[in-house]
């Protein structure tokens, strides 16, 4: 039913910002909402543990880049302001901090499906189930872009916490220039088709 968001209008870019700051906000929130649950109160202490996207958003990564990377490659590029966290307050250690971690892409996993079941609802090319359409389709985008294990994307600070040393130590010194890596690889085709696979794998596992 649902597709990689390929060539859009207008007003299926209105529809798109819409939807980050809703998937993005909730995505945000997780982090911090599950980090002051485990006993780290760092996030709430900044305003974090928030539905307010401007606690959240940065205007440039969040709204202005995945427009553009949407328009140029149909593949949504975007980051929100990371949620600070301190894993020594964290319950569970590394566990604790790897749930803190998979909460914001889970979260986009469960709207994901939520809004596909609701989409059922409506008549197919209504504008309520296009709307619908595009969020599923971009909280699916989020969820599978976060799976890549390069810092500092969430799919790497769950691999982080029961890696072995040397792959933290890896991580550590790979993660101050870890975003252009990833935003070149994708840019360049550096992850082949394997993104575009894993996308359409998890919408078609939606009802």
């Amino acid at each position: 039913m649902f597709k990689m968001i390929g060539d859009i209008t207008f007003s299926d870019l209105i529809i798109l910002v819409g939807s980050i700051l809703v998937a993005l906000t909730v995505h945000e929130f997780m982090h911090a909402y599950v980090g002051h649950l485990l006993g780290d109160t760092t996030a709430f202490d900044e305003g974090r543990v928030s539905f307010n996207p401007m606690r959240h958003i940065d205007p440039l990564t969040t709204v202005i880049l995945p427009i553009v990377t949407i328009v140029l490659f149909g593949v949504p590029i975007l980051a929100a302001k990371p949620v600070p966290f301190n894993p020594n307050r964290v319950k569970y250690d590394d566990f604790g901090s790897a749930l803190i971690s998979a909460a914001g892409p889970l979260s986009n996993l469960v709207m994901a499906f939520l809004a596909a079941l609701l989409t059922n609802a409506f008549a197919a090319g209504s504008m309520i189930e296009h709307v619908l359409a595009v969020f599923v389709g971009l909280n699916v985008a989020i969820f599978v872009f976060n799976l890549i294990p390069i810092p500092p994307l969430d799919g790497s600070r769950v691999l982080y916490a029961f890696a072995p040393d040397s792959i933290r130590r890896l991580f550590d010194q790979i993660e101050p220039m870890g975003l252009f890596i990833v935003f070149g690889l994708v840019l360049l085709g550096g992850f082949g088709g394997i993104l575009t696979n894993l996308n359409n794998f998890v919408l078609n596992l939606l009802p």
